[in-house]
């Protein structure tokens, strides 16, 4: 019994799997529809419906012979009454084919060969990878106030086999995209030897057009040029000179690529292989020209604050100026970073890269992405380096720092290198990874005040609490000397040579304590070679400078007596 029982349910799944598989699963892989161009005359040569390669083929092919009766074939009409399609079936198809050839790049090679169209050649990851389908989208176009999909889809008519056709929603939009994709007035005066094929996907038109378009654009651009150049020159102002010498070049680009831009949109409609070309390029550049025109701006203002206030900057009442100059060129660092990849993606938007590469480009992105940044890793490197010490504030513009051993001033923070400003106006290029990696001192990260030493060395014999009375004197008498009482003279070490002097004193700020340093061992000095006049008399008189001594061997009196060499 148990036999017959298990023999029944396996004859009872298989049943129902072939129902389910005749069936086609949950839908139908086609679109059901009454009739199918039923207006239409029948034609002569054989059609290819079955699948979407074939349908394209055919509809190629016969525009390539102006067969409009044949190509109006490929359209799904029921929109359109009966009685109308033999007179607008063959118009729709053959402005469709200006839409085509106007707007899009279509490879027909590349589509199924399969009445379902599954996709049998695309990549595991896609979702569509071995599913069958019943439409298709080809592009999408953008009309001035909405995007028209270009779709392909499989119909069955009553009593018929299903075929594929160009889709009702496309056909219903062939009208306003003719308008707005369709040759112009300037194109349709043309003769017609120029509107031939002349390579790949140009006509002869098109191959005269391109190079007197690129040249009024260049043309446009250089006459910009040169009358920036004499309007640089008339500025009142070195920074409005500045402003419009950074910005001459990108303007120009800007005008080079908007001038082609309009001629071309209101004298031609090149082919859809140019336009694929074409737009996208032109985006790249209009946003790289908008994007240099901005930063190089910021960057003008900001050097000629910067050089024009740099010892300002170093002041201790100046740290929320350097905070804003530094987030500014923070800021600015990041804008490029985000025009990059907007520029990226507006460009592969308009390329539909996306829609042709699929999900195969996600799946190998990581890949990519690593093989990449293992190449650029020193440049990203650098750029991570730079908003690092940007958003941390280790060095911000105007600080003054010491960097192996020179003083000098942060003047700009690139993405991949620090300009160093020295104090005698030398100019020294640290990469930000080497100064991240590296300590240096930052003599205005908190407070700008520092003490300042002078060190002499001097005589075992100086008599120091002579030397601090001048110090203390000039102390006394100097106005940027911040904290006098903590003004100070130690000896902090000593050899054969002599003893090492320290003079201490504290200003506000490095500058005021550079100047008061020089200040100060300059005067010490004088004071030292005073008191060496003054108290160098007498059979044990004190000495200041240091001596040298050395022990003479020979013949005197008393060999065993050291004598002191001055």
């Amino acid at each position: 019994m148990t036999r017959w029982l298990a023999a029944f349910l396996i004859v009872l799944a298989t049943q129902l799997a072939a129902i389910a598989q005749e069936s086609g699963g949950s839908s139908p892989r086609f679109l059901a529809i009454e009739t199918l161009n039923s207006g239409l005359p029948p034609v002569d040569t054989y059609i290819d419906r079955d699948t979407p390669q074939g349908m394209m083929e055919t509809f190629v092919f016969a525009a390539e012979r102006e067969d409009w009766d044949t190509a109006a074939h490929m359209l799904d009409l029921s929109g359109i009454d009966p009685a109308l399609q033999p007179e607008m079936g063959p118009a729709l198809a053959a402005r469709l084919n200006e839409v085509i050839e106007g707007a899009m790049w279509l490879d027909w090679g590349d589509l199924p060969d399969r009445p379902d169209a599954l996709a049998a050649n695309v990549a595991s990851e896609n979702p569509m990878a071995g599913e069958p389908r019943r439409n298709i989208r080809l592009a999408i176009l953008q009309l001035p106030d909405r995007p028209i999909s270009i779709r392909i889809a499989r119909v069955k008519p009553d009593g018929g086999d299903p075929v594929w056709v160009f889709s009702r929603q496309t056909v219903d939009n062939i009208l306003p995209l003719y308008e707005e994709f369709g040759p112009t007035r300037f194109e349709q005066a043309l003769p017609p030897i120029l509107l031939k094929s002349a390579f790949w996907t140009l006509a002869w038109w098109e191959v005269i057009a391109l190079p007197l378009v690129l040249l009024v654009a260049v043309v446009a651009a250089a006459l910009v040029y040169s009358g920036m150049g004499h309007a640089k020159r008339n500025q009142p102002s070195q920074i409005a000179e500045r402003i419009v010498d950074t910005i001459q070049m990108p303007v120009a680009l800007m005008v080079c690529v908007g001038t082609f831009s309009l001629v071309k949109a209101w004298l031609f409609t090149f082919s859809g292989a140019v336009n694929t070309f074409l737009t996208p390029l032109q985006s790249a550049l209009f946003i790289i020209a908008l994007a240099l025109i901005a930063v190089r701006i910021v960057d003008a203002v900001l050097d000629r604050v910067v050089r024009r206030n740099m010892e300002e900057l170093s002041e201790s009442d100046a740290a929320a100026q350097r905070n804003l100059y530094t987030n500014i060129s923070a800021a600015r660092r990041v804008a490029i970073v985000v025009a990059f990849f907007v520029g990226t993606a507006l460009v592969l938007i308009q390329t539909n890269a996306f829609e042709t590469l699929g999900f195969s480009l996600l799946a190998s992105a990581g890949a990519i992405g690593l093989i990449l940044a293992f190449a650029a890793r020193s440049v990203l490197a650098d750029i991570m380096a730079s908003l690092q010490i940007a958003l941390a504030k280790t060095a911000r513009i105007g600080d003054a720092v010491l960097y192996k051993g020179q003083w000098c001033y942060v003047e700009k923070i690139n993405f991949t290198y620090l300009q160093l400003k020295s104090w005698d106006n030398r100019r020294l290029i640290v990469p930000v990874s080497e100064l991240v990696s590296n300590s240096f001192e930052n003599w205005t990260k908190q407070d700008a005040s520092l003490i300042k030493s002078v060190e002499l060395r001097l005589d075992h014999r100086a008599d120091v609490d002579r030397l601090r009375e001048a110090f203390q004197q000039f102390v006394d008498e100097s106005d940027d000397i911040i904290d006098k009482n903590s003004a100070k003279v130690q000896v902090i070490g000593h050899d054969s040579t002599g003893m090492l002097v320290w003079f201490l004193a504290s200003a506000e700020d490095p500058s005021t304590g550079w100047a008061m340093e020089c200040r100060l061992r300059e005067t010490m000095l004088k004071a030292v070679a005073r008191l060496e006049v003054e108290e160098g008399g007498g059979a044990r008189r004190v000495a200041y400078l240091p001596r040298e001594r050395e022990e003479q061997v020979g013949d005197t009196a008393d060999e065993n007596q050291p004598q002191a060499a001055m």
